[in-house]
């Protein structure tokens, strides 16, 4: 590389005397100042003369790849912040409208807990309706079938009477003409005829039921000529049921009673039945 040399100038003021140098020497300055500002403006004016260098390297080397700049990343979406809801306020109510409210509810409490009461009470009496008609129900059947079975008793003890007194009418009676009696003849039984009587049919009497005092069954039976028991009914009640159905009951199945001494035997029988004796 070249350059204009640029000339030597000696500057060696003389010594004058203090005030005079001393302008002097400003002076120069500001001439010096000058001739260097033209020098350099027609150096940087002129032409410079290019400069080649050649660069050798001890080692070959190889060069390192570009460096691959990265794709640019789209920017992530900003989210807008979300708005806070808040919520409503609650409204401000009043005592007034607390008591109110209060009542209200207790009312309808109260409305429900008596509507159940009554539900109930309808359930009872409907209950309690059921079960007194069932009653009635059964009483009436019970006494319908007391009545019929009266009224069959009855039937039979007519048809048991009738029979007898067709028999009667058959043998033709040798009583006085204002007898009321419907047996053939009169004529009473002996002593010993009742307990013959009473023998047979005590194996026929079953009761199983405890026997309070000493109970005593008076019974009426009346008798075919044969002994054929056509006929029986209570003249007068021990005070146990149980005990006179039993009696009643040993009687048809007795059915015959056995001939007195005489070989008769008398239309109509009493027959007392001690409950002890058997």
């Amino acid at each position: 590389m070249s350059a204009t040399a640029l000339p030597q100038y000696s500057l060696r003021p003389r010594a004058p005397d203090r005030m005079g140098s001393g302008f002097a020497l400003a002076a120069g300055v500001h001439l010096l100042l000058l001739v260097a500002l033209g020098l350099g403006v027609s150096w940087r004016s002129a032409d410079i003369a290019g400069v080649e260098a050649e660069l050798w390297a001890a080692v070959p080397q190889v060069a390192a790849p570009k460096a691959v700049e990265p794709e640019p990343q789209p920017p992530k979406p900003v989210e807008p912040p979300k708005p806070v809801v808040e919520p409503p306020p609650k409204p401000v109510q009043r005592e007034a409208d607390i008591a109110t409210e209060k009542a209200r509810k207790e009312r309808e409490q109260k409305q429900r807990e008596e509507e159940k009461e009554r539900e109930q009470k309808a359930q009872r009496e409907k209950e309690a309706q059921e079960r007194r008609e069932l009653e009635k129900k059964k009483a009436d059947e019970a006494r319908k079938k007391a009545e019929q079975e009266k009224a069959q008793q009855e039937r039979l003890e007519a048809e048991r009477k009738k029979n007898l007194e067709r028999m009667m009418g058959q043998l033709g009676g040798t009583g006085a003409p204002n007898s009321t009696g419907t047996a053939a003849q009169s004529a009473g039984p002996s002593a010993g005829y009742a307990g013959r009587i009473v023998a047979r049919i005590k194996p026929n009497i079953v009761f199983t039921e405890p026997i309070a005092g000493d109970p005593v069954a008076v019974v009426e039976v009346k008798v075919a000529p044969d002994g054929t028991i056509i006929g029986r009914r209570i003249t007068k009640a021990s005070g146990q049921k149980e005990w006179d159905d039993a009696v009643l009951r040993a009687i048809d199945r007795t059915e015959v009673l056995p001939r007195d001494v005489d070989g008769r035997v008398p239309p109509t029988i009493e027959i007392r039945f001690r409950a002890r004796d058997f």
